[in-house]
């Protein structure tokens, strides 16, 4: 009985690991979603004025989201089919990649955030065609050139790719705790010898 109540821990630790990851990739996709409609959109405009590292945080963002939720669900269906080694092979790969992928996005988002800062958001407003255009993205524009409001601009960028960089930074952590336990489970690693045999043995129990 003592060793039944052991077995189930790290099943439990996997499922809350894959439940955590659905959530963290779906913050993750509408964090993305509301920087691209509120500031990428209108900051691009039709001469695509932002660069490239703006554009990439956003789309990377969003793929790890994706890929967040994907491992969230292998995620669960490993804690629950301890036995399938399909599903630890599958939990394994798609969990290191996304550990890879959200430590490029929150790579990517921690240049976008400190180009913003450097440049005072300069870049975020060169999709205005106003002579006028200010050193300071906070600054307001004295014409009308401007299809934009920029005064709005430099803030919500920061507002939204801030915890966009710590939801990625724990959808990092989370795949990282799933690529380890897909290890025990293969009995791959120094700790498998010590776990990997009794939570197999208790999913199947």
């Amino acid at each position: 009985m003592a060793g039944g109540r052991r077995g189930p821990a790290e099943p439990r630790r996997l499922m809350r690991a894959g439940l955590g990851l659905i959530v963290l990739g779906h913050g993750s996709l509408v964090l993305g979603a509301i920087v691209h409609g509120s500031v990428l959109r209108h900051v691009a405009g039709a001469a695509r004025a932002v660069t490239p590292e703006y554009a990439v945080a956003n789309v990377v963002s969003v793929g790890s989201g994706l890929l967040s939720i994907a491992v969230g669900i292998v995620a669960i269906l490993v804690s629950h089919n301890l036995s399938r080694a399909a599903l630890h092979w599958t939990l394994l790969s798609v969990s290191l990649l996304n550990l890879l992928l959200s430590t490029a996005c929150s790579a990517g988002l921690a240049l976008a955030i400190a180009l913003t800062i450097h440049g005072r958001g300069r870049h975020l407003v060169m999709g205005c065609n106003s002579s006028a255009l200010p050193a300071d993205a906070r600054a307001a524009i004295v014409t009308n050139d401007c299809p934009f409001n920029t005064t709005r601009i430099y803030d919500t960028a920061l507002a939204l790719w801030i915890p966009s960089m710590v939801l990625v930074i724990t959808e990092a952590v989370l795949s990282g705790r799933c690529c380890f336990v897909a290890l025990i489970l293969r009995g791959i690693g120094p700790c498998a010898r010590r776990y990997g045999k009794e939570q197999v043995g208790a999913g199947g129990s």
